[in-house]
């Protein structure tokens, strides 16, 4: 009873903010992701899961187009943010991806101080007006990626010198100092010892409150811990989307049910 009162609760409050319609892409001759649907929503955790292979993570990068970055890739059909189409020619891919921000697998700080990986992508998006400014976001950035208090006392410190959750949360912060609206998350936590996870699981349940974010992972059980909704790829397709408490223990499609249960991956 009580999941029906938290469904009907969240369905009036929260707004799409990606939508895909029919979306295909192509590596070449190679048909990657087949006619995938699917309607993103804000201030809500998205979980993609499936087996190695599946598209996810495919399917993650053409949310801020970094399949552009790929030669041989293509994309087809129609993914609105805020309803505005991204694959727009009019659409500046580096003010996308101001706008959607991405957190990569293995912490990729840049070979910069702590301070100015922060302050980078502000500064390139003229976010701020002087060093004032600039202290102000660099300092909000780090308390959202929640290693302010660990890195306050050495900033100019280089980046890459900080331990592996240290790193992917100041990835965060990087990502987060552009004001995105939506965050993605390509397994941040993989390359991760099960301390700092915790800790970027946590910081992930607090952004919500923020971003819409999608997380691509191949952990059922991060994605049953952080996520609201949950989408299954396979071979490509998405199998199934819906509540992620539905997804685990009431699946419709057999193969999500297999999926979950071990039987294929």
């Amino acid at each position: 009873m009580n999941d029906m009162t938290f469904v009907e609760r969240n369905v009036d409050t929260r707004q799409t903010k990606i939508a895909a319609k029919n979306v295909q892409v192509y590596y070449g001759e190679t048909h990657a992701i087949k006619d995938v649907n699917v309607e993103i929503e804000d201030k809500t955790v998205t979980a993609f899961i499936g087996p190695s292979g599946c598209g996810k993570s495919t399917f993650l990068r053409c949310l801020n187009r970094m399949n552009d970055t790929i030669d041989i890739c293509r994309v087809q059909g129609d993914i609105l943010l805020d309803g505005e189409d991204i694959y727009d020619k009019r659409v500046d891919p580096v003010q996308l991806r101001a706008k959607v921000g991405m957190v990569f697998q293995k912490p990729n700080p840049f070979p910069k101080s702590i301070y100015d990986n922060v302050a980078y992508g502000p500064k390139i998006h003229g976010l701020a007006k002087n060093k004032a400014d600039l202290d102000e976001i660099v300092e909000k950035a780090l308390r959202r990626g929640a290693i302010w208090d660990e890195v306050k006392d050495r900033l100019d410190a280089p980046g890459t010198g900080l331990s592996g959750g240290q790193q992917q949360r100041l990835c965060i912060a990087r990502a987060v100092a552009t004001e995105p609206e939506v965050l993605l998350m390509d397994e941040p936590c993989s390359a991760l010892d099960p301390i700092a996870t915790a800790q970027v699981e946590e910081l992930i349940d607090e952004l919500r409150q923020r971003y819409s974010v999608v997380i691509v992972t191949h952990s059922m059980q991060q994605a049953a811990r952080v996520s609201q909704k949950t989408a299954f790829f396979h071979l490509g397709n998405l199998v199934e989307f819906g509540e992620t408490g539905q997804i685990f223990t009431n699946p419709e499609d057999p193969r999500t049910e297999s999926y979950i249960t071990g039987r294929i991956g």
